[in-house]
């Protein structure tokens, strides 16, 4: 195992306490906000996540399947420096190719948006037709944000360096310069504002290895206040867990759930909804 994991002490996201060496699927945490441009927070998610788990039950009456059936070991929180976002990313890449190469599914917590881009520039290298499933409120395609290259607000734009043209597929989109969404035009699949659309998303991505990142603020703020940069009109709770039991009909070869900022509701509701969509892409991940 990667020596920059985080001991922990007693607990798991519930019911996920298989070895390593026997788990199907890997969770783990980046618990990385370094670049965040208003609410910072997100560097919790993943350690509120995991503790407040114990708040639900295993088992979802809408798959009518339990966690406890599953083999899912929760690796726990990467040790991230909040100094070098390139270093943050070159631990988080590292820990997802020893995961892949291992014949695992990596599930990543974040920690903000930029994490992801961690583990698409390792899944990349497996993955030489990676594509990308991408649920936001933000489209995430800017040049720079401030001058920096490295931000939440620019991680699909550096994605698309590495996977080119119409490989990212882009949904619940509501907030964007006018520069990005002319360059989406000519270079991403976005269809904006909500999940209508899904159905043709996943007849384009259907046959090729797909990473699913999932931004929780694509969640109206009426149901998930806990991020760091709300946008009103989003889905709801239920459409977002629809979108995810669609996910088993793809072949993700990796995913995460990032921008759950704990301490920004005050109610706990975030983050018990994070655990509950966690739960389900699990369960849906194992289908």
């Amino acid at each position: 195992m990667n020596k920059r994991i985080i001991e922990k002490i007693t607990m798991n996201f519930m019911a996920c306490d298989a070895e390593y060496k026997d788990a199907k699927i890997v969770l783990f945490g980046a618990p990385f906000d370094g670049t965040v441009s208003y609410r910072p927070g997100a560097r919790f998610g993943p350690s509120a996540i995991r503790g407040e788990s114990y708040g639900i039950e295993t088992y979802s009456p809408y798959l009518e399947r339990d966690l406890e059936e599953l083999s899912v070991c929760d690796a726990g929180d990467l040790e991230l420096p909040f100094g070098s976002c390139r270093k943050a990313l070159d631990i988080i890449g590292e820990f997802v190719f020893q995961t892949v190469n291992d014949g695992k599914f990596p599930l990543m917590t974040g920690g903000e948006h930029l994490v992801s881009l961690g583990a698409v520039e390792a899944l990349s290298q497996t993955y030489p037709d990676l594509h990308i499933l991408h649920f936001d409120a933000h489209a995430d395609l800017r040049e720079d944000y401030l001058g920096d290259t490295l931000s939440h607000a620019c991680v699909l734009r550096r994605c698309h360096e590495i996977l080119g043209d119409d490989r990212i597929v882009q949904l619940g989109i509501r907030s964007m310069t006018a520069q990005e969404r002319a360059w989406a035009k000519v270079h991403v699949i976005q269809y904006p504002f909500d999940f209508s659309h899904l159905e043709d998303a996943i007849k384009k991505l259907c046959g090729v290895p797909v990473y699913l990142t999932l931004d929780l603020d694509v969640l109206d703020p009426a149901f998930f206040p806990g991020t760091g940069t709300p946008e009103p009109g989003g889905v709801s709770y239920l459409d977002l867990q629809w979108a995810i039991h669609q996910m088993g009909r793809l072949n993700l070869v990796g995913a995460d759930m990032v921008e759950l900022a704990p301490m920004l509701d005050a109610s706990g509701g975030s983050t018990i909804t994070a655990c509950k969509l966690l739960r389900e892409l699990l369960l849906t991940l194992a289908l």
